[in-house]
């Protein structure tokens, strides 16, 4: 099933601000909110269908990427960007959004803890180097990555001081009476439990680093700098936490031969000065291969030449980009005795007089034609 549009699923325009996009989704919160509606299936998805609406439009790296590319820029199969989101992450990211909506914070309807909440580890970030053509057709990485998982041996108690909710509670005598409010257990972090027993190799959260090989699938046409996201494949947490994420920042490695622009690609191709006059097939290289190309005779210096499907995917689907073809006729820079009085014979010749036709465009007409 196709997704909905994030600002439709909210209610706000896409010219919302910050404070309207965060009010909106606390009240489609607490609309659907799993207390609210218990064992209703339709309002569980909707809730959760609004906590990735608001996890991509609250964060303004997320919000440019998802207004320019779509829902595109986080699906890949592999579980990057806003979506699969379960209640374990909604609750330990957006928690105190409810504020005391539902009991001062807590929620008894999350990880059977009655107001617990589950720690999530921290996330790492790796950077991955692109070809042009591994951009243009897609690919699957597989890097080793070194991220910290829970140690084998090690146990866990509940936390004395919270005696396992993660929350503590806090009852004050304010001139508005006595005001009750409930924050993560400093002792264990909100995790409800505490380190009981654990090896000797294990850090002070029971915790060691290891070396794994994670794969990554990386759908065709994305761009220098957009940071795709592996769920789950970050550093463990302690005790009944969930593992933080993998960030996956793409860096584009520059083609020998290709420029890119958006989706187009530009390739340069210098002809000699008798394969203009006469014409010339030429080889030239593309993101699938090499193709052969005519040219016309009489080519002039500045042609361009379209080959329509030849450039970059459209991360949003839409087709793809063309690869633009610069005809640049090489003029010699010496000549033998030969030569030269071959060309002194022509310089009053009328077929090597210039005369530009209708059709041979200007070089602003060229540039305009190449962003329409």
């Amino acid at each position: 099933m196709a997704k909905r549009d994030y600002y439709d699923v909210l209610g706000v325009s896409k010219g919302a601000s910050d404070a309207e996009i965060k009010k909106a989704y606390r009240k489609k919160a607490i609309q659907f909110h799993p207390d609210k509606n218990p064992d209703d299936k339709d309002a569980e998805t909707k809730f959760k269908e609004a906590a990735e609406a608001y996890e991509v439009l609250s964060n303004p790296d997320k919000k440019a990427r998802y207004d320019q590319f779509g829902h595109q820029a986080f699906e890949n199969g592999g579980g990057f960007g806003g979506g699969g989101m379960n209640m374990e992450d909604i609750f330990s990211q957006f928690g105190d959004i409810f504020g005391s909506a539902f009991g001062g914070g807590g929620f008894s309807g999350f990880g059977g803890g009655g107001g617990q909440r589950r720690v999530k580890g921290s996330n790492l970030r790796i950077r991955v180097k692109l070809t042009l053509e591994e951009i243009a057709n897609g690919v699957e990485k597989r890097i080793k990555v070194k991220r910290k998982i829970q140690a084998p041996g090690t146990t866990y108690k509940t936390c004395s001081t919270c005696h396992g909710t993660g929350q503590v509670t806090r009852i004050a005598n304010t001139i508005l009476g006595r005001m009750q409010t409930s924050s993560p257990c400093n002792v264990c972090g909100g995790a409800g439990e505490i380190i009981d027993k654990k090896p000797s190799d294990a850090d002070a959260q029971g915790l060691k680093a290891v070396e794994e090989t994670v794969s990554i699938k990386i759908p065709a046409g994305v761009v220098d700098g957009m940071q795709l996201k592996v769920s789950g494949k970050g550093n463990d947490a302690p005790g009944n936490g969930i593992s933080g994420d993998l960030l996956v920042a793409i860096q584009e490695v520059e083609h020998e031969k290709l420029q890119r622009e958006g989706d187009n690609l530009h390739y340069d191709l210098y002809v000699s000065y008798p394969e203009a006059v006469l014409g010339a097939s030429k080889e030239i290289d593309t993101v699938t291969g090499k193709v052969r190309i005519k040219i016309e005779p009489g080519v002039q210096s500045g042609k361009i030449l379209r080959l329509r499907g030849k450039g970059i995917p459209s991360i949003n689907g839409y087709g793809k980009g063309d690869l633009l073809v610069h005809v640049n006729v090489w003029t010699p820079k010496t000549l033998n005795k030969q030569q030269r009085e071959f060309f002194e014979t022509m310089l009053n010749d009328e077929h090597f007089e210039p005369k530009p036709e209708s059709s041979d465009k200007s070089f602003f007409e060229k540039v305009k034609d190449m962003f329409s």
